[in-house]
């Protein structure tokens, strides 16, 4: 890696997305643990067309799900970031965070910490108004990491892409605003 980082945490480094990264994230995306709660895992192809989405909104809008490092051995962690969404729904289009880590890299305190240091760069040096944050109503371990991170719960909902899922469907829906104190 690089080490061009955009910004950092205590412990991590958040950066612009490389090919490199293509297999190390399609082996994160081909884990059914850490794809739970989503559809499905996805493969090498779809993690590639996810990494060019990022990188080309980071050029858009100077913000995407940052590929992370770990800053003390620059080991690839996975993504934290923020990303539009335009899907249907009363508080879109819209920011959201979201985080998608290595397995070996759960339980440590990176996810919020990610989260809490991406909050403050989008609030601090994009200047946006509002992040949105959204999981699936069983995937209480992001619930956790959006309460740490100082978000409110605004509402449940149906997510509009999960319709057909019964068990994801039914969504959580967390906001913090400029002017909320992030801890």
């Amino acid at each position: 890696m690089n080490g061009q980082y955009l910004f950092t945490s205590e412990r991590l480094g958040f950066r612009n997305w490389e090919q490199a990264d293509i297999p190390l994230m399609a082996e994160i995306n081909a884990d059914p643990d850490v794809m739970e709660f989503f559809p499905g895992t996805k493969n090498h192809e779809e993690t590639a067309a996810f990494i060019e989405r990022m990188q080309l909104q980071l050029a858009d809008n100077g913000y995407c799900y940052f590929a992370v490092d770990k800053l003390e051995d620059r080991s690839f962690i996975g993504f934290i970031g923020l990303s539009e969404q335009a899907y249907e729904a009363s508080f879109t289009p819209c920011t959201d965070i979201g985080w998608r880590l290595s397995k070996k890299y759960w339980g440590k305190g990176y996810a919020t910490e990610g989260a809490v240091r991406c909050l403050e760069y989008a609030f601090s040096n994009l200047k946006i108004k509002k992040v949105l944050a959204v999981a699936p109503k069983i995937n209480v371990r992001s619930e956790l990491v959006m309460q740490k991170a100082g978000m409110r719960k605004v509402e449940e909902f149906i997510h509009p892409l999960l319709l057909n899922d019964e068990r994801l469907r039914e969504c959580v829906l967390y906001e913090m605003a400029n002017d909320a104190q992030v801890v």
